[in-house]
């Protein structure tokens, strides 16, 4: 089993690695520039170009079964659904193959708003955290006992 993280402004790097840690999980963090990580050996940092979606690529190509993979980008998430990994946003809610097309339809939707905009997102609040510890631990359950 193995964690990836599309870690450039994901909000709760540190209940990754504390749920990791206490499941034995390694956790890739991957992002276009260094990020600081804790010194510990379930965690590895990968620095990628900055080319357009080059995280998402080395995320993607590495998404599996075994795999869960923390990210807010619908398509990455799509990628990795179609991979065979769980996709959990950092909000704690879980992406699943049926659920990507609404979210894109909605972001569509703010991204092309012609006068009162619609909004992004709500502010992360401790809800969404509460909500993305306890859909990992879940996760990695889950995965543990084969799904």
């Amino acid at each position: 089993m193995k964690i990836l993280v599309d870690a450039d402004a994901c909000p709760v790097k540190e209940e990754i690695y504390k749920v990791a840690w206490r499941h034995e999980v390694p956790v890739t963090i991957v992002s276009n520039s260094p990020i600081r990580i804790p010194v510990h050996p379930l965690l590895d940092r990968v620095v990628v170009s900055d080319g357009f979606d080059a995280a998402d690529d080395w995320i993607a190509e590495r998404a599996d079964a075994r795999s869960i993979c923390i990210t807010a980008d619908i398509l990455l998430a799509d990628r990795c659904l179609k991979a065979g990994a769980v996709v959990i946003a950092p909000n704690g809610k879980p992406f699943t193959l049926s659920s990507i097309g609404a979210r894109a339809i909605m972001a569509d939707l703010r991204a092309g708003a012609v006068g009162d905009p619609i909004g992004g997102p709500p502010p992360f609040s401790k809800t969404d955290r509460s909500r993305f510890l306890s859909s990992l631990d879940e996760a990695l359950m889950r995965l543990k006992r084969g799904r």
